[in-house]
């Protein structure tokens, strides 16, 4: 699998540290004959040692060559030649037994857009174990009152228990990117708060929108508009101040007023 020169319009950085690639498998500790989905295999720094550890993959490449040399090559697997953004991740479950287990080094540029799209079929996942830019983990990781506290963190620790487990360097790779890098592993909580997601993703963004200013200025407008009064005490706080437990609870009330009648969000129009 060597002579792939990484190209840089995917993203690709290739795990090379030997130390870094066995933390990783033996985090994931895959069973043998157990099915797995791999994001943006590569050069196979992570895909051959899960193989060899019995594991079934089917692997998500959008580069080309890269799924032609894997359809070509001696080992055992299934080639989804895509974008993982346009796989039908669901579909995929149904294929793998009703279950995902998703591992990857995600390309940094586009990781958060992976992540939202997975997140779409959380209920579908076992957990997912991706190397990502650090700064990434960290604010995946966040705790309120942190600078890295925001969107992400809430939307993701709603649905997730998150774990970082393994700082990365820079010359773990090659070509070495610029930014230090993590792993996390990301485990779906069995029983989330039950809220809808494209209420609690606009409420979140809303309340983010503005981070510096007090919640009355942004969110506390949406919210009214909703039809939901929030106490007046937890609108004079920042958005990084409240804890993901509230703002579930707060998309919980804007759902709930939607479905009250003449009350909330009126219908759209034909």
């Amino acid at each position: 699998m060597h002579g792939h020169v990484a190209r840089k319009r995917f993203g690709q950085h290739f795990l090379v540290d030997d130390g870094v690639i066995h933390g990783i498998v033996d985090a994931i500790d895959p069973q043998a004959g157990e099915r797995l989905v791999e994001i943006g295999p590569g050069l196979g720094a992570l895909t051959h040692p899960l193989l060899d550890r019995g594991a079934e993959l089917t692997l998500i490449e959008l580069d080309r060559d890269l799924a032609a040399r894997w359809r070509a090559s001696k080992r055992a697997v299934t080639v989804v030649e895509s974008d993982i953004l346009k796989v039908d991740l669901r579909a995929l479950a149904a294929v793998q037994g009703g279950r995902l287990r998703v591992v990857g080094n995600l390309p940094y540029n586009i990781s958060s857009p992976i992540l939202f799209h997975l997140l779409e079929v959380a209920d579908v996942v076992t957990d997912q174990h991706f190397m990502l830019q650090a700064e990434v983990v960290d604010r995946i990781a966040a705790a309120p009152g942190s600078k890295d506290y925001g969107r992400l963190s809430v939307m993701l620790q709603w649905r997730y228990h998150v774990e970082p487990f393994l700082e990365v360097p820079p010359e773990a790779f090659d070509p070495p990117p610029r930014v230090d890098s993590a792993v996390v592993r990301m485990t779906p909580w069995p029983q989330p708060a039950p809220v809808p997601v494209e209420v609690l993703s606009e409420l979140v963004q809303v309340a983010f929108s503005q981070r510096r200013k007090v919640l009355r200025h942004t969110l506390g407008r949406w919210l009214e508009a909703h039809g939901v009064a929030p106490p007046a005490e937890l609108l004079q706080r920042r958005a990084e101040e409240l804890a993901v437990t509230e703002y579930v609870a707060l998309a919980a009330a804007v759902a709930a007023a939607s479905e009250r009648p003449g009350d909330g969000v009126s219908a759209p129009g034909p």
